[in-house]
């Protein structure tokens, strides 16, 4: 049974989770910050559960210490909080949290929740363990270890856009599109190679989001829509950990944000973006406007090019815009879309 740390300095809290989680976990209790890093000096939980604002030690304090603790460095953190403001999501996912569960606390959100991100913390640690395991395999060739994470990330992709009725091909076209632009703007070959595999998995966070929601036909509701906001988030948690490719995290993480700031999850603007995000940016709206959806076919070329063209430097970095502008100026025959 899988072992959760709960620390909040309000006893009623604490007992709340408790009784939420009894039935279903092995609960451990905390109610500050030093009583929890006493406990995690014995024991090895699977998640912890930490409020954001404690007195004498905030949860992001607390996180702080945890990261220097070998033992459970990498055990997920997820916050508790009654705060709803974009700066103190920033502030959680910045210091290193896979979530945050909102007070006051809806059992079935909460149980939920923790099963999906227990799920995916699995995942995100089997994946690990398999490239390690494949990679100390085939160490002593590298173009067989070279050719198994190709492999590995091809699949990968394949299995995200199956996920999605209408996106067949999704990953690989963005890959190549930005592939296209890296090289356009002046990227070295292992640059434009590595830009590839980052934009293969830009979108791994929707892994971790229902098919009933990708896939509902009709319009999202609010809450709904909150979800697939959090697939960046994610994918960036899924990935974070490939020391093969360091940036690899980058493009899941922020190629939903926007040159003027509107974007999500962290709301950059500009250059605070990461290139590489900006390059993936440009590359997604237009594989998302030239692919086929329930609702509609492909949306003519020359509408395509008018969107590029209105979203520079509000949507999109004006010079990687110019630069897909290029690109379709040269597409005469309207090859670069889903086929």
């Amino acid at each position: 049974m899988d072992k959760i740390l709960v620390v909040d300095d309000e006893i009623i809290n604490v007992k709340i989770v408790e009784n939420i989680l009894m039935q279903d976990y092995e609960v451990l209790c905390a109610l500050s910050g030093q009583e929890a890093l006493e406990i995690l000096e014995k024991e090895v939980p699977s998640m912890i559960l930490l409020d954001l604002h404690m007195p004498g030690m905030t949860g992001l304090e607390v996180l702080e210490k945890i990261h220097t603790m070998e033992r459970v460095s990498n055990v997920p953190v997820v916050f508790l909080t009654a705060d709803n403001e974009r700066e103190t999501e920033v502030r959680i996912f910045k210091a290193g949290a896979m979530e945050y569960i909102q007070k006051p606390f809806q059992p079935e959100v909460v149980l939920q929740r923790i099963g999906r991100l227990l799920e995916l913390y699995r995942l995100q640690h089997s994946m690990q363990q398999e490239v390690e395991k494949k990679t100390q395999q085939l160490k002593e060739s590298s173009l067989r270890v070279k050719r198994l994470s190709v492999q590995i990330m091809m699949s990968l992709a394949s299995a995200i856009d199956a996920k999605d009725a209408y996106t067949k091909g999704h990953s690989t076209r963005v890959a190549q599109y930005s592939c296209e632009l890296a090289r356009r703007i002046g990227k070295s070959p292992r640059e434009v190679d590595d830009i590839y595999y980052i934009g293969l998995l830009h979108d791994i966070g929707k892994i971790g989001i229902s098919d009933e929601i990708i896939n509902k036909p009709g319009k999202l509701t609010d809450e709904e829509y909150a979800i697939i906001k959090s697939h960046p988030a994610i994918g960036a948690k899924i990935l974070e950990n490939i020391s093969e490719l360091p940036d690899i995290s980058i493009g899941a993480h922020w190629h939903h944000e926007r040159y003027d700031g509107k974007g999500y999850p962290n709301g950059l603007k500009g250059e605070q973006i990461p290139e590489i995000a900006r390059i993936i940016g440009v590359a997604d709206a237009y594989d998302a406007m030239t692919s086929r959806r329930s609702y509609r076919d492909v949306i003519p070329q020359q509408k395509v090019r008018n969107e590029i063209e209105n979203g520079k430097g509000t949507q999109f970095d004006p010079v990687i815009a110019d630069l897909m502008l290029a690109m379709i100026d040269e597409d005469t025959e309207y090859r670069l879309r889903e086929q």
